[in-house]
């Protein structure tokens, strides 16, 4: 996964519209997609690197970060980055060194810019 943006800023003031459930639904869709796609965590998931519920942990780091996107605070990349590490060193017993947890982190940061873009 390469960079999707280089003017990307590592900090976005989070703005709760007022959407309605579908608008969210797609948004939760997305992450679950882009989770999917990832080749480490679909590692752990498959080899059960964090037990028999590897998928269902799996599952719950979607849910978790379209939750961390739901909070009324500023959005900071950072943050998000350590949900990843943590949930996948933590949850799925697997150490991530190539750089997929930046790359993924960035891509979830713009796939929210991009959701309430079309939503406002």
């Amino acid at each position: 996964m390469g960079s999707l943006n280089e003017n990307y800023h590592s900090s976005v003031p989070f703005q709760k519209p007022d959407l309605g459930a579908a608008s969210y639904e797609e948004f939760q869709e997305r992450i679950t997609l882009l989770l999917s796609r990832w080749h480490g965590l679909q590692m752990a998931v498959q080899n059960q690197w964090g037990g028999h519920d590897s998928f269902q942990k799996s599952q719950q780091l979607a849910s978790d970060i379209f939750y961390w996107f739901s909070q009324s605070q500023a959005l900071e990349i950072e943050d998000l980055e350590n949900l990843l590490h943590e949930t996948m060193l933590l949850s799925l017993n697997t150490e991530i060194e190539d750089g997929s947890i930046e790359e993924v982190a960035e891509q979830l940061m713009i796939m929210h810019e991009e959701h309430l873009r079309r939503n406002h």
